[in-house]
């Protein structure tokens, strides 16, 4: 199983959804699908703009679960 790590991130980086969704230019209910595990795919365009704002590695915000 894949499992977003998006609010361990963003607790790391005492960030909000709201002030990452205006920082990456994605919407909040977008981000909240994704921080929810709910998302079915995400573009790779999409993770390098989090991981831009975020200061963090693909692997940090994306992990495999057994």
């Amino acid at each position: 199983m894949i499992s977003v790590n998006l609010d361990v991130m963003l607790a790391k980086r005492k960030m909000s959804l709201t002030e990452l969704s205006e920082k990456v230019g994605i919407t909040i209910a977008n981000l909240s699908i994704l921080k929810n595990n709910k998302a079915k795919a995400v573009r790779f365009s999409t993770l390098a703009s989090i991981c831009k704002v975020l200061e963090c590695q693909p692997g940090d915000i994306i992990e495999y679960k057994i």
